[in-house]
């Protein structure tokens, strides 16, 4: 079994050092993107891309319905060694694969069972990449009427490959003023005007 490296920490997991991972189909930043991109590239390796999905989301919606199992893990004054025995209890009951039962040990010996359900989200984009889905999320300051929506999608359409579909997620943020910021596979745009307006703000200060 190679070994996942992550920083100065060196854990066994189905992976090998940074250099040779499996390329993802889009890139992801920050500690989730690191993890991610490890976890997609031990699970590619595998073959087991979706069974590895399934589990995690498994374990999130486990998550999400036992209280008190999320209130253990999320405890920061436990032991590791505690968190990793009951953690690893739930994983054969729930008869999790070695990829992800691997998985949980590094998160629990690393300290970043707190981070699980970004780290989650960050593997789910790498999949809808990878099954040709492009996630987009559209912030405006109010909700888009039906015109705005067509001209939108519209847009978007441009910015996919042939055999790419557009899994589009809107929100509502009256902070922004108007405008919108779009969040588009692994690329963001900020057209929002308060955005501008800090950036005049900026300006207007340098001057005088």
């Amino acid at each position: 079994m190679a070994t996942l490296r992550l920083g100065q920490t060196v854990r066994h997991f189905s992976v090998s050092a940074q250099r040779s991972l499996v390329k993802a189909p889009i890139q992801l930043f920050g500690l989730e993107g690191r993890y991610a991109h490890a976890i997609y590239s031990a699970a590619s390796k595998e073959k087991k891309l979706d069974v590895v999905e399934k589990e995690l989301n498994s374990f999130q919606a486990l998550l999400e319905k036992d209280k008190n199992l999320a209130q253990f893990v999320a405890d920061p004054t436990l032991k590791k060694k505690d968190k990793l025995a009951v953690v690893s209890d739930v994983m054969k009951k729930q008869k999790y694969s070695a990829l992800t039962v691997n998985l949980f040990d590094v998160l629990t010996h690393n300290g970043r069972l707190n981070k699980m359900s970004s780290i989650f989200r960050a593997y789910g984009k790498l999949m809808s990449a990878h099954r040709g889905e492009v996630i987009c999320t559209v912030t405006t300051a109010k909700a888009l009427d039906s015109g705005n929506m067509k001209d939108l999608k519209d847009a978007l359409q441009g910015f996919l490959k042939a055999g790419q579909t557009l899994e589009l997620e809107l929100k509502v943020d009256p902070t922004i003023i108007g405008g919108m910021v779009v969040n588009i596979g692994d690329k963001y745009v900020d057209m929002s005007m308060s955005s501008k307006i800090k950036n005049f703000t900026g300006v207007i200060k340098e001057a005088v």
